[in-house]
């Protein structure tokens, strides 16, 4: 008996160790990820001598909102807010449209060619064919400076997909489309009356992938697009930092004024970039890690 204590207190012990380093562990892991986050917020309302000479560390140093104030002076970027605002409403309602029906086909045991449709689209998940035949394919289809251009080739990802197919093997019981079909409802009528309803997780976390890709994305649109009333966003404000990093004072600035002014508009328009996906995701939030888990593993 005195023994069993023993070894009982031991193993608490050993216990409240295990979970010391695992909370020291995790707590540096959350500083790691935390702290820049924290310092580009502190660094975009700081005066940019005080974040060149290294002052900015744990607080904001002779607040400013110049930076900021800056960027929203400018025309082209409340016009490439509202480019990129429409190209991400218009790619998540394509994506839905394609990538939940796809993933319910996919998930079904009696989809004819279900093997061979598995390797058509896994092969281009692990195998591009290049930039160049990807822009000569665009422009074969005369999709070069449209808003097509950015919009079409971001609206199936091949992971999103086979998540969407996962999740419906994993939570749509196959007694219920049974029990539909013995009833006399058709593949559609199974779809759009039991499958979307249940689907309402992984739709949210679809939408939210499909969002935060487009709203992020600026690589296309710096290759296919040359009108710059098409730009989106992102590389509006990429525009403006190479053209702040760029100047040599020839307007009567210096080039120690420049650079002050593109570091200052650098984590400035971070925040502004970031700030409409992050007030986007508390929406989604209760339904994102349901979706996200159970589409990833299946039981």
């Amino acid at each position: 008996m005195a023994s069993a204590n023993v070894s009982i207190q031991r193993r608490k012990k050993n216990d409240k160790i295990f979970y010391l380093i695992n909370l020291f562990l995790l707590s540096l892991v959350a500083l790691i990820v935390l702290y820049p986050l924290y310092f580009i917020i502190i660094a975009s309302i700081s005066d940019p001598d005080a974040v060149l000479a290294g002052k900015v560390v744990l607080y904001p140093v002779d607040i400013t909102l110049s930076g900021f104030q800056k960027i929203i002076e400018r025309s082209d970027v409340w016009r490439g807010y509202l480019n990129t605002i429409i190209y991400t409403l218009i790619t998540v309602v394509l994506s839905l449209v394609v990538t939940i029906p796809a993933g319910w086909a996919l998930s079904r045991k009696t989809l004819p060619g279900k093997k061979l449709l598995m390797i058509y689209f896994i092969i281009p998940m692990f195998f591009g064919g290049g930039l160049i035949p990807f822009y000569n394919v665009m422009s074969g289809l005369h999709l070069v400076n449209t808003i097509w251009a950015i919009i079409l080739p971001a609206i199936l990802s091949v992971w999103n997909l086979f998540m969407t197919k996962t999740f419906f093997e994993s939570s749509v019981p196959n007694g219920l489309i049974e029990a539909a079909t013995i009833d006399g409802a058709g593949q559609f009528k199974i779809f759009f009356s039991i499958v979307l309803p249940l689907a309402k997780a992984i739709m949210a976390v679809m939408a939210l992938y499909y969002a935060v890709g487009q709203w992020n994305s600026y690589f296309n649109a710096m290759i296919f697009l040359q009108d710059e009333k098409l730009y989106p966003l992102q590389l509006v404000l990429k525009e403006i930092l190479l053209a702040s990093e760029n100047t040599t004072g020839g307007s009567g600035e210096t080039i120690l004024e420049q650079y002050r002014l593109a570091n200052q508009l650098k984590y400035a328009s971070v925040i502004v970039s970031s700030l409409p996906v992050l007030c986007l995701y508390p929406f989604v939030q209760k339904y994102f890690a349901q979706g996200a888990m159970i589409g990833s593993l299946k039981e």
